[in-house]
């Protein structure tokens, strides 16, 4: 049996942030990785350059039944914070869009940056680490397949269901159970929709070609690129609509959300009336899409001039480009999300701290929680700052 001060479960974001803090505070620190590698999500995240943060970080970019949970760490190690340490490993970063920091090289100067402090702080790191078990008789006892271990804390960082095939598991929640902790229903989020019947048809059809609109969802809008793929619709603005879509619902898409196109209608019938309406639209949108909505919407009238078309037609076509109501079949599932949504009941969880309030000593980090932020670089930021919360008081 190893003894040590705190063993981390999961070496991914969280779980080294955690490692380092509590590391740098002279505690033994032991963390146990289930796969391969430390950071497989780190790695992979932004094609592989990382958007390892988000400038504009605040509350309002997450998600949970507790929109004042995340306030507390996310005010104590924020953003700037995680920049500092960026810069200095003098890793190259840059601005993509809205606020969020891309590596210019590689997502691996982030994992090599977390190994090198948890290195300086001492902290012991076990890869390959299965059949979990987790016991407690006084402190936490710890059997996995590289060996026992026992500690007077342990930090569950385990994350969530998301991407299966990168060794993600329901572990935290069972865990959490095993300890009678209130665990909130998971489901996928930033995620894929799938489609079916005519729409299902049309985004086939349209698959590779995107466009900026702005998806409403649950009465949330975003307004960033959308993308239509031989399974459905994808993109930016359809990944954050799918964190606050539900099941049966649909969603309002915006495909002209810069233009009052009804007033350009209008005007290009008075200066150019023989115009096609649908040469006039492709000044605005993808030609291709721009077929597929008159085969949708006008068909009867594809071969008609402008000057022919009346004034209430044309407000027609215009609600039915800035207000174009779609239902999702479904969304891509855990295999293509890139959080998960729900998890352990931060009601349950001091929010300063992350410990449990029912079994002093155990901790609740990063995706496992039910805390989930908005696409662009937040869920990492979330990482770092109840990591690093929790690694102060461990």
């Amino acid at each position: 049996m190893t003894e040590t001060d705190v063993i981390i479960i999961g070496g991914g974001a969280a779980g080294l942030m955690c490692a380092i803090a509590a590391g740098q505070r002279d505690r033994r620190v032991i963390v146990l990785e289930g796969s391969n590698k430390i950071g497989k999500k780190i790695l992979m995240s932004g094609g592989g350059r990382c958007n390892f943060t988000n400038m504009h970080t605040n509350a309002s970019h997450f998600i949970s039944a507790n929109p004042h949970f995340c306030k507390s760490a996310l005010s104590r190690y924020t953003q700037w914070d995680f920049i500092a340490l960026v810069e200095k490993h003098e890793i190259a970063y840059h601005e993509k869009a809205l606020g969020q920091l891309f590596c210019d090289t590689s997502s691996k100067q982030i994992v090599a940056m977390l190994q090198d402090e948890c290195d300086s702080a001492n902290v012991t790191i076990l890869t390959h680490c299965e059949d979990v078990a987790v016991t407690k008789d006084g402190n936490f006892q710890v059997s996995c397949s590289q060996g026992q271990f026992s500690s007077e804390s342990l930090v569950i960082a385990s994350g969530g269901l998301s991407i299966p095939k990168m060794g993600a598991s329901d572990f935290g929640y069972r865990l959490a159970r095993q300890f009678d902790l209130n665990v909130l229903e998971s489901r996928a989020g930033l995620v894929p929709f799938t489609t079916t019947g005519v729409l299902h048809e049309i985004c086939a059809r349209l698959s590779g070609i995107s466009c900026r609109a702005t998806v409403t969802a649950g009465g949330i809008s975003f307004n960033e690129d959308i993308l239509f793929t031989h399974r459905g619709l994808s993109g930016p603005a359809m990944l954050q609509a799918s964190s606050y879509w539900n099941p049966g619902e649909a969603i309002e898409v915006d495909l002209l959300p810069d233009s009052n196109i009804f007033e350009q209608l209008l005007a290009a019938k008075q200066s150019r009336p023989k115009s096609l309406l649908r040469n006039v639209l492709a000044e605005y949108l993808p030609k291709a899409l721009v077929a597929e909505l008159q085969n949708l919407h006008w068909n009867d009238l594809k071969d008609v001039s402008l000057a022919q078309f009346t004034h209430d037609r044309l407000q027609q076509i215009a609600d039915s480009l800035h207000h174009w109501v779609i239902k999702p079949a479904a969304t891509e599932g855990y295999r293509t999300a890139e959080v998960t949504m729900g998890g352990v009941d931060t009601a349950e969880l001091s929010s300063k701290t992350l410990q449990s309030t029912k079994h002093p000593g155990l901790f609740f980090i990063g995706e496992v929680l039910d805390v989930t932020g908005h696409l662009g670089g937040f869920n990492f930021q979330w990482a770092w700052s109840s990591g690093h919360a929790a690694g102060q008081i461990v």
